[in-house]
């Protein structure tokens, strides 16, 4: 089948382009469920009655298990498109901005700033502790080259990491299944390391077979039954012939996956709920997923999905609750691991299938577009920041949209490598090629976990009062340094250092003496190189 959606029409466009639309959705939603039913099983593990998707080994396995480390990565997946323009705004550009969406456009007046040049709606509050703690960074300009602008194929571009005209039904995170582990039906692993809530259809766990190791039940009762009966289908007294073969297959692998049952059950039953989570599904997903973490479970992969950013029409009405509960989910999220002490261990990293076009369109909505911003949270990335650069709103491509500036594949690889510890030249296999890594903050180095990781810049504070820090740190090779210090709003307030600093250690002092500062919450960032951090510091006040 081929994608019939693969440029939305300008604003004012015909009825040919609601059909493309509708016809683009049927095919994603038909090739979803195909993907759900037969040897996938469609593994729906229900815990907290929200249905799991629970992946036996993949070739991240070994890779993950000898890593000797407690690092996990949470996948949110924005599924439709999320509108980056109306999610990271471009205060530095506010007029273009505002005369491309008069009637989408978030006032001015209710921004939270990140910086002098961005803000992001006060739906979005929840997430200014993280911002001001340094647990929270926003990649500029995430897309990729050719972007297909057809649900479907866009998302299995991002979820097999494969170029936009290459066709590959293998996950990023499943394509050497069978080479890695070709017992893996007979000797499964212990853990499964990675689980899928919600977002049926997506690849990023399939190998080439469209496998999706999983298993239908209804509710956490059951998992105790399910796994003291071992197996679920007969797989001796099949019929003597080929379809035999194919449905002894599909059962050995049904029943495979039922060894994770009274795991995920025990895992559940062992952890407490110990932050507030609202009504909502990314709620409820994030909710589950900390409880699984906190009862120790082992896995080092998840997914959740919150859908609906599919936002062509009456956008100003779902798209700030979209958001709102993105934010909300987090931080409980964040909340809930940091009462276990688990709230480091854990790297969330959201993706959608595309943008939006920056310019509204007649129903108050936005079409498909290509870049958009990209978002990660936790406490491994050490410090708050922006990465990339922004995509111009001066400079559109031929059909108006936004030009990306950062291959998401470039996060995959910093994210595998830098994170999750996993050896440089598995990383390059598993994404078909080197993708230059990106300076997220993120340290394998800090595991001792042999590997080429980019170094970063090991930083510390030494308060000597209220109103005076030191700040200390070491610079791997000689580069050109500055560190500023900025107030909450992405204001600077003091230039500590600015010029070229030779290897070793270094120091600087951020003092109230003289400012006329107020009392509160400051960001310092240190900037060698292409290398950067900050942290935030909070001061007395004068």
């Amino acid at each position: 089948m081929s994608d019939q959606h693969t440029h939305p029409l300008p604003l004012g466009s015909s009825p040919d382009h609601g059909a493309a639309h509708e016809n683009d959705h049927r095919q994603w939603s038909r090739r979803s469920f195909l993907r759900s039913i037969g040897i996938t099983g469609g593994v729906s593990l229900m815990a907290g009655s929200m249905p799991l998707v629970a992946l036996k080994g993949t070739f991240l396995e070994m890779a993950l298990a000898n890593s000797n480390t407690d690092r996990i990565l949470v996948l949110i997946r924005l599924k439709g498109g999320n509108d980056g323009l109306n999610t990271i705004i471009p205060v530095y550009d506010y007029g273009t901005y505002q005369a491309l969406r008069p009637q989408l456009r978030v006032p001015s007046n209710q921004l939270i700033a990140l910086n002098a040049s961005f803000g992001m709606p006060q739906q979005m509050a929840d997430l200014q502790p993280l911002w001001q703690d340094g647990a929270m960074k926003v990649v500029h300009g995430v897309g990729y080259p050719d972007q297909n602008l057809s649900h479907f194929r866009s998302s299995d571009i991002w979820a097999s990491a494969s170029p936009a005209n290459v066709i590959d039904d293998s996950g990023w995170l499943g394509r050497l299944l069978v080479e890695q582990y070709p017992d893996y039906l007979t000797n499964p692993p212990l853990i499964p390391p990675a689980v899928q809530i919600g977002g049926v259809g997506n690849i990023s766990f399939m190998d080439g077979e469209n496998v999706n190791l999983s298993v239908s039940v209804t509710n956490p009762n059951e998992l105790a039954e399910i796994a003291q009966l071992g197996q679920l289908y007969d797989i001796q007294n099949l019929p003597d012939c080929f379809y035999g073969e194919q449905l002894g297959y599909m059962r050995t692998v049904a029943n495979s996956t039922f060894i994770y049952a009274q795991r995920i059950k025990d895992a559940y039953d062992n952890s407490t709920t110990d932050a507030v989570y609202q009504t909502g599904s990314l709620w409820q997903q994030l909710a589950l997923v900390a409880r699984l973490i906190k009862g120790g479970l082992g896995t080092k992969l998840y997914m959740v999905t919150l859908d609906g950013f599919d936002t062509h029409a009456a956008q100003n009405q779902a798209h700030p609750l979209l958001l709102a509960q993105l934010a909300g989910a987090v931080r409980a999220f964040y909340q809930d691991l940091t009462a276990a002490g688990r709230a480091g261990d854990v790297l969330c990293m959201t993706q959608s299938e595309f943008g939006r076009r920056p310019e509204q369109n007649a129903s108050q909505g936005t079409d498909h577009g290509a870049a958009a911003p990209l978002f990660l949270f936790g406490e491994g990335l050490n410090g708050n920041g922006f990465v990339g650069t922004a995509p111009s709103l001066q400079n559109l491509d031929n059909d108006g949209n936004l030009v990306f500036s950062t291959d998401f594949r470039r996060i995959y690889a910093t994210v595998l490598e830098n994170w999750l510890c996993i050896e440089p030249t598995l990383v390059d296999g598993i994404l078909g090629q080197h993708f230059a890594r990106l300076p997220l903050g993120l340290n394998c180095a800090a595991t001792g976990i042999a590997g080429e990781a980019a170094p970063g810049i090991p930083h510390e504070v030494r308060y000597i009062s209220g109103r005076e820090v030191v700040i200390s740190y070491q610079l791997h090779s000689a580069a050109m340094v500055r560190v500023e210090v900025f107030n909450i709003l992405g204001q600077p307030v003091a230039l500590l250092s600015n010029g070229y600093q030779m290897s070793g250690r270094h120091e600087v002092t951020f003092s109230q003496a003289g400012r006329y500062l107020p009392a509160g919450q400051y960001v310092y960032r240190i900037s060698a190189g292409e290398s950067a951090v900050s942290r935030s510091v909070r001061m007395m006040g004068m």
